[in-house]
């Protein structure tokens, strides 16, 4: 949607999508139209596709499809793509790795995507991803309330299909509920 629609918000907001029914807005990104996006959903797979596929519309309009889901499976994150970055996805059960973007083919808007992640009973579903690069830590969050920083370099950048390895150790009763991406603040790293 063109910025300049959202130009005269009023005192009790203004309406930025229509949603069906059971559906809910995950992510919004500022992008100059010619970015790449990438969908992650919490089965492990994954689109990339050019902005320029989703054609510009008004605020009210429901847009179109990114990724065709399985039954069960939903969207947990979309992002912009960006040169030299790495993709990292974070399971419930505490797993994570890095993988190179380009490992992504460029793909319509639309499709099933690829895997990007095995999920299995032993590693949960994925509850985040984020485009890192090497100067980001990542915040993980349980449901303990238990909260770690990690450097993205220390995390592997493995091939799509993998597990990874265990970024967050939880218990019986705990699952990673969150992650966020923080970049590393230089006088932080002097200190």
């Amino acid at each position: 949607t063109p910025l300049e629609q959202y130009d005269n918000i009023r005192k009790g907001g203004l309406l930025a999508v229509t949603l069906k029914e059971n559906d809910e807005l995950i992510e919004v990104r500022l992008t100059d139209g010619n970015d790449e996006v990438i969908l992650v959903t919490k089965n492990g797979m994954a689109i990339r596709f050019p902005e320029s596929d989703v054609r510009a519309m008004g605020r009210t309009s429901q847009g179109v499809i990114g990724i065709r889901l399985d039954e069960g499976d939903e969207v947990i994150s979309m992002l912009r793509c960006y040169e030299n970055a790495t993709l990292l996805v974070v399971t419930e059960n505490g797993f994570g790795k890095r993988t190179d973007i380009e490992e992504y083919k460029v793909q319509s808007r639309g499709g099933k995507g690829i895997l990007t992640y095995k999920v299995t009973e032993k590693t949960g579903a994925l509850v985040g991803a984020k485009v890192v690069d090497e100067q980001d830590d990542i915040l993980l969050v349980n449901t303990d309330g238990n909260i770690i920083r990690i450097p993205v370099s220390e995390i592997s950048v493995l091939s799509r299909v993998t597990q990874g390895v265990t970024l967050m150790k939880t218990g019986e009763n705990s699952k990673v509920v969150s992650m966020a991406c923080i970049t590393r603040d230089t006088d932080e790293e002097e200190d």
